[in-house]
């Protein structure tokens, strides 16, 4: 496919716009095959006539608009149960156990998983905490899922997987105490997904809820974000966290030289705190 520097910067601009990623040079390759189903629905062939009907009023009833479409095609929602083990070893032996000494008196935990995709992540977490009913009773767990994607949001909100899905991170004994099978596939339990929300939202927007939440996680959201949307999305994160909650990020990203906001966590792979003073000149304006 030849398509102009022209529409490949119209794509970039509206997935820029509305995700606040890049399609940088490396993720060109990948954008004819990401859009293809778009490219059949509507009857083209190419991104320069998907860019040509993006001027067009087009709109189908119960269809979401073709902006929309092409954002949704582009966005890897790339996600399995426990995804990356040691970092839910660390959740559950280290991090979850600190957060509820310091919340002892309230009981209320609060977490949000930002670009949770289809919602593994975040049911993940709900049955780190349904697996132990007597350390958590009379305790209120609440984990928000949000993800920019209208159609990811939908999917996780129904937590039904396929065969395929539950088997990616979950052993035969986790699913079968977490899932019911159903016809539509495997669906997470109604005490399990009673800990958890979805909504669609975007991490460059205001935060999501007016309560701080304990622990952030916010895993490889941010890697085709420019310099100067990671470091706004670092200041909405640190807006919505406790002043003593934690961030976790993805094994390859850090803040290091990205932002003030947060630092290392002493001793905790991936983990963040809020710096307690944000009087400071931003990162970006220091450059």
């Amino acid at each position: 496919m030849d398509a102009s520097q022209a529409s490949y910067q119209i794509i970039d601009d509206l997935l820029e716009a509305r995700t606040g990623q890049h399609l940088s040079e490396s993720r060109r390759w990948r954008v004819a095959t990401a859009l293809s189903g778009v490219f059949r629905e509507h009857g083209i062939s190419n991104i320069d006539q998907l860019v040509c009907l993006l001027d067009l009023p087009m709109r189908t009833p119960g269809k979401p608009e073709l902006s929309q479409q092409i954002v949704e095609a582009l966005l890897n929602n790339e996600t399995y149960f426990y995804r990356d083990k040691p970092t839910f070893d660390q959740l559950a032996d280290d991090i979850i156990p600190t957060i509820a000494e310091r919340r002892a008196s309230s009981k209320r935990i609060s977490i949000w998983c930002a670009g949770c995709s289809t919602g593994q992540e975040v049911h993940s977490i709900a049955m780190m905490f349904a697996d132990m009913p007597d350390r958590w009773k009379d305790w209120t767990i609440d984990v928000l899922g949000t993800d920019v994607s209208h159609r990811a949001i939908n999917a996780a909100r129904n937590g039904v997987y396929s065969q395929f899905e539950v088997q990616r991170g979950l052993g035969v004994a986790q699913m079968l105490k977490h899932f019911d099978e159903t016809s539509q596939g495997w669906q997470v339990v109604e005490e399990t997904r009673a800990m958890s929300r979805f909504q669609q939202h975007n991490v460059l927007g205001d935060p999501p809820s007016r309560q701080k939440f304990d622990l952030i996680l916010c895993r490889n959201v941010l890697l085709y974000f420019d310099q100067a949307n990671r470091e706004r999305a670092f200041q909405r994160l640190h807006g919505a966290l406790a002043e003593d909650g934690f961030l976790m990020l993805g094994a390859g990203e850090t803040v290091v030289g990205q932002t003030r906001a947060f630092m290392p966590s002493p001793k905790r792979a991936s983990i963040y705190e809020a710096t307690r003073s944000q009087n400071e000149t931003p990162l970006l304006a220091a450059s």
